[in-house]
């Protein structure tokens, strides 16, 4: 980037507002994956879509890689620069534009977050159901298509998006959708952003789906000798039909590092959180079906929750397990496996992720968003010592291929990112060369976000 193109882009949104500060560079150069890090050449933060539309434009026409960024939560390298050229930091883009309590929808711009949100939603009696865990932007969560507890009952990001702002690769600005709750009108755009993580185009806008916060909520902890019993429980509870607004399963090893972690005494032995959401007369049936499903299923201990502060503290174990292992072993980073697979293979995929990690000698926990087949294996890993790396990718791929093998994708809600872009392939077949030429017609330049997804 020559001394005339930085002019160009101070002109555009003011010099204070394009950073090359090697500090601001760093903290843009990785998410809080244990990919290897690179910088940036500059920082931008637009604050219009004017601003962004000149950028790119700018951009493209002297061939600048373009990266966009909310808050660095992703876990796949998603944001991590390695061509180099502008990160395009929508932080200060975050403005909540409109609510429209009577439509229960809510127009706002990429860089609010889901709890900024959902504080100024709970004076409508509204909220935004989707929670990844981290407090990601909202523009972010739309890139990679985030999903996270609630999905089993409100759906992922994509089932949430009404309408987007887009920037595409040429500073040309487009609308994906409307205001209506459906439409037969053309192809369906909404879905093809949602979840393209910053290779189509940059959102500067979004109109989300919002939700009435129910009038009654009782979270529940379900105590099981095995992980195998677990699952197969939320098994049996999801075919009957049973109306869940979380189900969430933490193994033994988790339960250990949480109690380690936040000075707890729930019992070290794998669990499931749940919560139900509805009327109190309709929760009363729900929660007894379910109890006796559960039991039914080898359930040991089985507790109800329905005040504010004892449903905090069920989740606040589940939210923040990651943390747990972070701060478990200083000095290493967090790799987070993620794979979804059909509920009648969840059993079998969990079971064969536990004896995945025994066999290599890998100390870590499995969790997950399992209402819906989607789980995890967190690790930690000293990213200094390769073959400790390898291992853990070699574990990674062992996961990836057992889930494809069975009907199911190489990543749950994390997306593709750098760090699994070997897998698209086998996963899409001949549809990968469809996308990469919807990329091509869109980012002729392959300026947006380059060699990742593809």
């Amino acid at each position: 980037m020559d001394s005339q193109l930085m002019n160009r882009l101070q002109e555009i949104v003011g010099e204070e507002r394009v950073s090359v500060n090697e500090t601001v560079l760093m903290n843009h150069s990785k998410d809080e994956s244990y990919h290897e890090p690179a910088n940036p050449d500059a920082v931008i933060f637009p604050h219009t879509t004017d601003e962004v539309s000149a950028i790119l434009a700018c951009a493209n026409k002297h061939q600048i890689p373009v990266i966009p960024f909310g808050r660095g939560t992703s876990l796949e390298g998603h944001v991590i620069p390695y061509d180099g050229g502008i990160c395009l930091d929508f932080s200060e883009m975050n403005q909540i534009l409109e609510i429209r309590p009577e439509d229960l929808i809510v127009k706002v711009q990429p860089g609010v977050t889901r709890t900024q949100l959902n504080k100024e939603l709970r004076k409508h009696g509204l909220f935004f159901s989707v929670d990844p865990g981290a407090d990601a932007t909202l523009g972010g969560m739309a890139a990679t298509n985030a999903s996270g507890t609630t999905a089993v009952k409100y759906g992922v990001m994509r089932d949430q998006v009404r309408d987007m702002e887009v920037v595409l690769a040429d500073g040309s600005v487009i609308h994906t959708g409307t205001l209506a709750a459906k439409s037969s009108s053309g192809l369906h755009l909404n879905g093809l952003f949602v979840g393209s993580e910053g290779t189509l185009g940059c959102i500067t806008e979004l109109t989300l789906r919002v939700f009435g916060i129910p009038e009654h909520e009782v979270a529940g902890r379900a105590v099981f000798s095995s992980t195998h019993e677990a699952v197969l429980a939320v098994t049996g509870l999801i075919q009957a039909s049973i109306p869940i607004g979380r189900v969430e399963l933490v193994d033994q090893e988790s339960m250990k590092q949480f109690n380690q972690f936040s000075g707890t005494a729930f019992d070290e032995m794998p669990t499931l959180f749940l919560e139900f959401h509805g009327n109190q007369a309709g929760l009363l049936q729900d929660i007894e079906f379910a109890t006796e499903i559960l039991n039914d299923m080898g359930c040991l201990s089985l507790e109800f929750k329905e005040d504010l502060a004892s449903r905090n503290q069920i989740w606040e174990a589940r939210h923040n397990l990651a943390y747990a292992y972070i701060h478990s072993a200083p000095g290493k980073k967090l790799m987070v496996t993620d794979v979804c697979v059909p509920i009648s293979e969840l059993a079998a995929s969990v079971d064969y992720t536990r004896e995945a990690l025994n066999e290599m000698g890998l100390i870590g926990g499995i969790v997950g968003h399992v209402g819906d087949g989607n789980f995890h294996a967190l690790l930690m890993v000293d990213v200094n010592d390769k073959k400790e790396v390898k291992t853990a990718k070699e574990f990674s791929d062992r996961i990836v291929r057992f889930s494809l093998s069975r009907g199911g994708t190489s990543t749950g809600e994390h997306g593709i990112g750098s760090g699994k872009r070997q897998y698209v392939m086998e996963e899409h077949g001949p549809a990968l060369e469809i996308m990469k030429s919807i990329k091509k017609a869109l980012d002729p330049k392959n300026i947006l976000n380059p060699n990742k997804l593809y």
